[in-house]
């Protein structure tokens, strides 16, 4: 079996397959949880090897991963022993962002200019905040942009941010920030992103 960072033919059809589960999951406006992404990293995951079975479908601090520490550049993630208090509370906030946009939005209203935009910021901000904590030992940056999908089809945009191999636009750099909490950075990219897919439609 390829490995878990292999660009392999197994890897593809992961992400297909988990690409459809959150196309379904966002037109049905369902409210995603940690549970949730649990399910699309071992999906990703699905037939690769990886250095420990351990590591599928499971956050760091769980036993087994308590003390897997992950790293971006410089910088790390949350601690192994705060990634569950940490997801609590990304999983609160935004549960508590998708009401405020869903009344701003109810189904099949499109967006006016100030919408659109509040929707490519929460895109940018949940993106950040699951790069910031890194709750798997891998496959943290292809669940951020599912996670950044998943919000921009639940309100009517496009899956504008593919999943592999990663996006241009400064997007390796604006990773770098959002390890710092700073999802602006991020957001200037998804409007780029976002841009450039609407004139290649």
């Amino acid at each position: 079996m390829p490995s878990w960072d292999e660009d392999s033919p197994e890897l593809r059809r992961n992400l297909s397959k988990v690409f459809d589960e959150v196309v379904r999951s966002a037109q049905r406006r369902e409210f995603p949880t940690i549970a949730s992404a649990k399910g699309w990293q071992s999906l990703l995951m699905e037939n690769l090897t990886a250095p420990d079975a351990g590591f599928v479908g499971a956050f760091r601090g769980e036993p087994g991963l308590e003390k897997i520490q992950v790293r971006v550049g410089v910088r790390y993630g949350v601690n192994a022993a705060q990634v569950a208090e940490e997801l609590a509370g990304f999983e609160r906030k935004l549960h508590a962002l998708l009401r405020e946009l869903d009344a701003m939005l109810p189904t099949g209203q499109d967006p006016d200019a100030d919408q659109f935009a509040a929707v490519v910021d929460l895109c940018a901000w949940v993106h950040t905040e699951w790069v910031r904590i890194q709750p798997f030992a891998n496959g943290n940056g292809r669940t951020a942009r599912l996670w950044a999908n998943f919000i921009a089809m639940r309100y009517g945009l496009p899956p504008f941010i593919r999943l592999r191999p990663r996006p241009n636009y400064g997007y390796g750099e604006a990773g770098s920030k959002a390890m710092q909490g700073d999802w602006k950075p991020t957001a200037a990219v998804f409007r780029h992103l976002l841009d450039a897919f609407l004139d290649e439609s």
